[in-house]
């Protein structure tokens, strides 16, 4: 049996001074070398030694930009317990080496690396062990280095930011974003180890499942096998079992390649959550030779889901649509963008995945979209998104940038795009691989096609090499050329008509009630960008007095002109922030506006339009972005808003062709029928109309309400909004902007209950309060709040329970909780004590 030995510990890491290195290194890195974790990066490594300041707090991101142009070594001793073990072979393996590499084991070169995104094996037979061991180093040159050596063969390609990513294949982010920090990082980055192995072991194993007629779950495995020398005359024996199914092929002597089919009657289909269970099988594939069948050579393990996955882009008399269809039923695709969770890639642990993907899955997100300037990221995603039903949209990774087609690079995409898509197809939650983020529409809009002058861009990966390897590797997955595209050259490549579209034109110019100009048949990008929470910056800015403007918070926007715009979406609706606290909380507040105007239009409108990704879910550090959570794992109220945005069904009020119309919006399984009772009030909560009216939406289908004038034409804009209920459910519509609305003094009544370290905070409006929020991280920096802005009518209350505050100090609640009433000031409220 295959035997792995991890190579987890005794290593080091120094600095690397046979190049010129940087003048802003310690002395301590001098002719010394400091202990280091595998898997891991430098910049931990250093940070771990106390050597370099921690990059997320103020402006040390500045402090460290050295470490990325220096180059490392990592060393390590191969003792004894290295050897074979008895077996034929040893193969020195990394499952990820960040980025240009090269490998020596007992001072012999073994070999060289420059892709991020890719294994590497060496046999080493023979090589390991010893009384005295032997030294394996890993020397690292700066991603700098490599990537301006390789512009300087090509030649230089456009690109949407300063620094040569598109010339190296490693995470783009790295070298920073409009979202990110520069952290160019170095080191071993995904586990390396030892694998002992005999007669044969599995080079490749790649599962095509499918459901076949009657429902039964077909699962057609491809196996390649790496013989010994002595295994070379043998015959080899590949036993499959899915469930209680199995199948087995024999392999000839000499034999490298088989396939086996394996069929479980009546399977169980895995669904996205929301549509149905996600039941998922074991598989499993063992190898033995028949002179030793119990005892198995070498066994490949993976959970596999059956479901059917078809992307639909015909034609129609509106243009061509994109609509994902998962075992025949048609989605309305409720998604997130995922970038990589922290800007050092290797702190993220499979903890951290599941409470990501959780959160998200809990605010009703159905699809996380795997950003293309990120990583492939670690099978624990993948195996939590199975798990939660989250379906997966994975990009090749090429972001906002012109890649070259010429070597050194097309041989690493072409081998970097095959090794992953073998790694991630057995997956149930992956349904989509996309070629590229930005690109196409980059050549179009961005003027690329004059800088480049004929000279390679990328195309050639999107709509050939990829293409190609998709579809003879993963035959059972759709792939669209990137994001957005059109599915024509015909056609513009961000034309709202045809395709995936990206709406990014009304952050960057327009008030966001232009979302509801037009209606994209899928909008795979589109955002408003607020502040962390308050803890959050307060850890990571120590600017005093911390405002808007000062040089911290503006290290932490990395948005061109991220402030103006920010104050530039505020004004149509808000007065100028008295201060940094009515700023933080506005800015928080219209996020939750412009996602909403998005998404409640673009629901409205489906079928027409197939779905919404969210730009973005998360961050990699403490930062203003577009992130529903934040880069400390704090929710913004963003992303208690998905939770009513993304649920089955939504209650809409809505302005369309001039009147206000009350859209049912029900993406449930089940015909959605009760009645609606939607009110014209005075902003003291008088009702001035009321009309109840009936509600009928088949499954999965959307009816919009004619409502007459009298409910919907005020006497007084300015003091009098509509609200409608049903079914628990609840949509407001004021006619003016807040600036022009005559809100009264915010009051209400707010009652404390303490229950085992956690509080229970009840407030009842006196007045209407329109988006009351409670800021729980300014009660204590661990305390998270169960919700986030609410709307209460005079005399209404509503319960919010707050974990990691045990109630004490009541008093703060004066500064935590805060509503539009008063552009963002503190609202007024009697005893909160309990």
């Amino acid at each position: 049996m295959k035997v792995s030995t991890p190579l987890t510990s005794g290593w080091t890491m120094s600095l690397n001074t046979a190049r010129d290195h940087p003048g802003q290194a310690p002395d301590a890195l001098f002719d010394a070398e400091i202990p280091a974790t595998v898997p891991g990066c430098v910049h931990t490594d250093l940070l771990a030694a106390g050597l370099i300041p921690d990059p997320f707090l103020d402006s040390n991101e500045r402090e460290v930009a050295w470490v990325g142009r220096a180059d490392w070594s990592y060393r390590t001793s191969l003792d004894a317990a290295a050897d074979s073990a008895g077996h034929e072979r040893t193969d020195l393996v990394f499952d990820g080496l960040d980025t240009v590499a090269e490998i020596r084991l007992g001072g012999a070169r073994l070999g060289t690396t420059r892709n991020m995104h890719r294994s590497y094996r060496y046999d080493v037979t023979g090589m390991t062990g010893g009384s005295s061991g032997t030294l394996l180093e890993v020397g690292f040159t700066s991603a700098y280095q490599e990537a301006e050596r390789v512009r300087d063969l090509l030649g230089p390609r456009p690109n949407a930011y300063p620094e040569p990513f598109n010339f190296v294949r490693k995470m783009a982010s790295s070298f920073g974003w409009d979202w990110g920090p520069t952290l160019v990082t170095a080191g071993i980055w995904r586990p390396a180890r030892l694998e002992h192995w005999s007669v044969a072991r599995l080079a490749e194993v790649r599962p095509e499942v499918t459901v076949g007629a009657g429902g039964t779950g077909r699962v057609r495995l491809h196996i390649a096998v790496e013989r010994t020398g002595s295994g070379v005359g043998r015959v080899l024996r590949a036993v499959v079992r899915v469930g209680d199914a199995e199948a087995g092929v024999e392999l000839a002597p000499g034999a490298a390649t088989a396939t086996v089919d394996v069929e479980v009657p009546d399977a169980g289909l895995w669904w996205p959550r929301g549509y149905g269970d996600q039941r998922l099988y074991d598989c499993a594939l063992t190898l033995s030779d028949t002179v030793s069948p119990n005892e198995p050579l070498d066994v490949w393990e993976r959970r596999i889901g059956f479901r059917t996955v078809e992307l639909d882009t015909s034609a129609d008399a509106a243009g061509s649509g994109f609509t994902l269809v998962v075992n025949g039923v048609r989605t309305f695709v409720r998604g997130v963008n995922w970038i990589p969770d922290d800007a050092l890639i290797t702190r993220v642990d499979p903890a951290r995945y599941r409470r990501r993907l959780t959160r998200a899955a809990a605010a009703g997100v159905d699809l996380v979209r795997v950003w293309g300037g990120g990583v492939y990221e670690s099978e624990s995603f993948y195996d939590i998104c199975d798990e939660l039903g989250l379906m997966v949209w994975q990009d090749f990774l090429f972001a906002c940038a012109a890649y070259p087609e010429e070597e050194p690079l097309r041989s690493e995409v072409e081998a970097e795009a095959r090794e992953n898509v073998v790694r991630l197809m057995p997956h149930a939650s992956l349904v989509l691989w996309n070629g590229n983020n930005e690109n196409l529409w980059g050549f179009r809009d961005w003027d690329w096609e004059q800088r480049l002058a004929g000279a390679s861009w990328g195309e050639g990966y999107y709509l050939d090499l990829l293409p190609r390897v998709v579809a003879a590797t993963d035959p059972t997955r759709p792939y669209w050329a990137g994001s957005p595209w059109s599915g024509s050259r015909d056609v513009h490549p961000n034309a709202p008509g045809h395709g995936t579209h990206h709406s990014w034109e009304v952050w960057n110019r327009l008030d966001y009630t232009a979302y509801r100009d037009d209606a994209p048949r899928f909008v795979a990008e589109f955002g408003w960008q607020a502040p962390p929470a308050y803890a959050t910056l307060r850890r990571a800015v120590t600017d005093d007095p911390l405002t808007p403007g000062s040089p911290g918070v503006l290290h932490h926007q990395k948005a061109e002109d991220g402030n103006g715009k920010l104050a530039r979406g505020l004004a149509p609706h808000f007065p100028a922030p008295a201060d940094f606290d009515a700023w933080h909380y506005l800015t928080q507040v219209n996020q939750v506006r412009a996602i909403a105007t998005g998404v409640e239009h673009w629901r409205a409108n489906w079928p027409h339009c197939a779905g919404v990704v969210l730009w973005q879910l998360n961050d990699c550090w403490p930062a203003t972005s577009w992130a529903a959570i934040d880069g400390d794992e704090r929710e913004k109220p963003l992303y208690h808003e998905l939770g009513r945005l993304y649920a089955d069904r939504l209650l809409v009020l809505r302005p369309r062709e001039g009147r206000l119309v009350l859209s049912a919006v029900n993406q449930s399984a089940s015909p959605w029928s009760c009645e609606a009772r939607v009110s014209r009030l005075d902003v003291h909560g008088t009702v001035l109309v009321e009309r109840t009216t009936p509600v009928d939406v088949p499954a999965r289908a959307v009816t919009d309400i004619e409502l007459p004038d009298t409910l919907t034409t005020p006497d007084d804009p300015r003091r009098e909004l509509v609200v409608a209920d049903a079914d628990g459910l609840r949509a407001h519509y004021f006619a003016v902007p807040d600036r022009s609305f005559a809100y009264p003094p915010a009051e209400a009544v707010v009652k404390i209950t303490r229950e085992d370290g956690a509080a229970q905070v009840t407030v009842t409006a006196h007045t209407l309060l329109r988006d009351l929020l409670l800021q729980a991280d300014r009660l204590h920096p661990d305390a998270r709040a169960d919700r986030g802005l609410v709307t209460l009518l005079p005399g209404e209350s509503v319960d919010i329970t707050v974990s990691g505050w045990d109630g004490e100090a009541p008093e703060a609640l004066r500064d935590a909780l805060r509503s539009v009433n008063g552009s963002g000031a503190p609202i007024h409220f009697g005893d909160a004590s309990g």
